[in-house]
């Protein structure tokens, strides 16, 4: 049987209606195997997603994200506005991942791993289905007169959404400013931190207003990864999906009557219960097919797997699978698409990690100072040059010095021959080179210098040193 749907549902999303309104959507409570997995990888996403900002590795925030300061700390290594390049590669890397992972698996990290996601279903609709019940309560109780009922759930729900996404603020600001700088704050009392409390402030109400008012839409409309899905799916793809030929069979649906032959009378195992449609965060009908919407959330195949249990017939009528497998029963393979993504994505790879091999703690720089041009100072040559050396690491250097180490000569620092360096920190100087004629090479000559912090070699450096043309 050819399977033709009517394709009329694309010319709208699940939640909005023909009035262009908003469609308020009540989900029931989903349970099942896939519900159950997905709780425990959730709550373990929650706790390392509040623990990551404290996590210290060698005294460096384990994830930090300091757009202010430009610094970023990714798996306890630092990263400066020297390393950017490091950064745009890690997220090119991470944006091939994803595509590589949606054209194999589709929408799994938007059901599974978001944060969106996770926090929306796995907290606040939780704590929405103790405090109001689950969908049917719901929608009378959104009917309902403002009575003492409604008003003694309503601000109590809307309070503990308050107190979460206060909690959900301060360690979205951790990630932002450091932890550390947030238990400070939290110590001195707001009275000391105004401008950060009003930060604070705006960033609950915005978490806020998603999680309790704007919900799903956020996936639907604000995220651009879900436009994705049309560029990126296709008949491989392992998405949830209805099986249309079992569930359509010849006669189309039919709803279940004791004491007849299903596959006798024509019809599909499909018995229109419309559960899978009950259960949808964002409202949507799998049994259209792939849709912008669905964000593999898997609700809908625990609660089919239910009904078909019910009804005594087999399990899977909607689970994971591609169009191919559907209709010619076709098993997951790794396609030509899937492999060159994959190469190019461990090409990248290649190159980030050489980068990240050959990345030093200490990064300094030594250039001439511009428009100075060589001066004579006895018997030698001198130039001018200003230094910036940036410490990397979580410790203080206490005796750095400038060194030279080819051709021969000598420093002369402005201000003190040995520099201080503190933790991640910056420090700018100017100083002279001075070398005799006998060691130029002319008029320009490449000059190798090294950087000590005591007796340990921390980093190289080179720079050019203009001499008279003379002695070419």
């Amino acid at each position: 049987m050819e399977h033709i749907p009517d394709e009329g549902f694309r010319d709208s999303i699940g939640t909005i209606n023909e009035e262009g309104k908003r469609v308020w959507i009540y989900p029931k409570k989903p349970s099942g195997n896939y519900y159950n997995k997905r709780k425990v990888v959730s709550y373990l996403l929650i706790l390392f997603l509040i623990a990551a900002p404290f996590i210290k590795i060698n005294n460096n925030q384990f994830l930090l994200f300091n757009v202010i300061d430009r610094k970023f700390n990714i798996f306890g290594i630092p990263f400066w506005p020297q390393d950017f390049y490091l950064i745009v590669i890690s997220m090119i890397i991470a944006v091939v991942f994803i595509s590589l992972f949606t054209v194999a698996f589709g929408r799994v990290f938007c059901g599974w791993i978001c944060p969106q996601t996770i926090f929306l279903e796995m907290v606040f609709r939780r704590i929405e289905y103790w405090i109001d019940g689950d969908r049917g309560a719901q929608m009378r109780l959104d009917k309902q007169a403002w009575n003492a009922e409604k008003i003694r759930k309503r601000v109590l729900k809307w309070m503990i959404f308050f107190m979460i996404s206060f909690v959900i603020a301060n360690v979205f600001l951790s990630y932002i400013i450091s932890s550390d700088e947030v238990l400070k704050m939290i110590t001195e009392g707001p009275a000391h931190n105004i401008s950060t409390l009003i930060a604070l402030l705006i960033f609950t109400g915005v978490f806020y207003f998603i999680f309790v008012w704007f919900r799903e839409q956020v996936c639907i409309i604000a995220c651009p990864y879900g436009r994705l899905q049309g560029a990126l799916l296709d008949e491989k793809t392992i998405v949830v999906a209805y099986d249309y030929v079992r569930g359509e069979g010849v006669n189309g649906r039919a709803k279940f009557k004791k004491n007849i032959d299903r596959k006798q009378s024509g019809f599909g195992d499909c018995i229109d219960c419309r559960q899978c449609v009950n259960v949808c965060p964002t409202g949507i009908d799998i049994r259209n097919g792939t849709q912008l919407e669905c964000v593999n959330c898997t609700a809908c195949i625990d609660e089919c797997d239910h009904i078909m249990e019910s009804v005594q017939l087999p399990k899977g009528l909607i689970r994971y699978a591609s169009e191919s497998e559907i209709t010619e029963k076709q098993k997951f393979r790794f396609t030509a698409r899937m492999k060159g993504y994959s190469a190019v994505l461990f090409v990248l790879i290649g190159i980030l990690a050489g980068l990240m091999f050959l990345r030093g703690e200490v990064e300094a720089k030594i250039l001439r100072l511009p428009g100075q041009l060589f001066e004579h100072k006895g018997d030698f040559i001198s130039n001018v040059y200003t230094y910036k050396i940036v410490n990397k690491t979580a410790k203080d250097f206490n005796d750095v010095t400038i060194r030279i180490k080819n051709p021969e000569g000598k420093i002369v620092m402005v201000g003190t021959p040995k520099i201080k360096i503190e933790k991640e920190g910056v420090v700018q100087g100017t100083l002279f080179i001075e070398i005799h004629p006998a060691f130029l090479e002319g008029d320009k000559t490449k000059v190798k210098l090294e950087v000590y912090n005591g007796d340990e070699l921390i980093d190289t450096a080179t720079t050019n040193f203009l001499g008279p043309r003379s002695f070419n």
